[in-house]
């Protein structure tokens, strides 16, 4: 069985003032707190939301 790709998301920029639904997608994420790297599988439904609120993320394939 293939073992599935995994990508280290780190928010570097605030949640404050920014729209609900990119709010939304951080929570989606798992990331609670700036500066606090989350890892999640490689899946189209995690890559979208990454898009989505990409200027305010770090991203790295572990």
């Amino acid at each position: 069985m293939a073992e599935s790709k995994q990508l280290k998301v780190t928010l570097y920029r605030s949640l404050n003032g920014r729209l609900k639904s990119h709010k939304a997608c951080a929570r989606g994420l798992g990331i609670r707190r700036i500066h606090n790297p989350v890892l999640v599988k490689d899946t189209p439904e995690n890559r979208g939301m990454i898009n989505k609120i990409s200027y305010m993320l770090n991203v790295e394939e572990v």
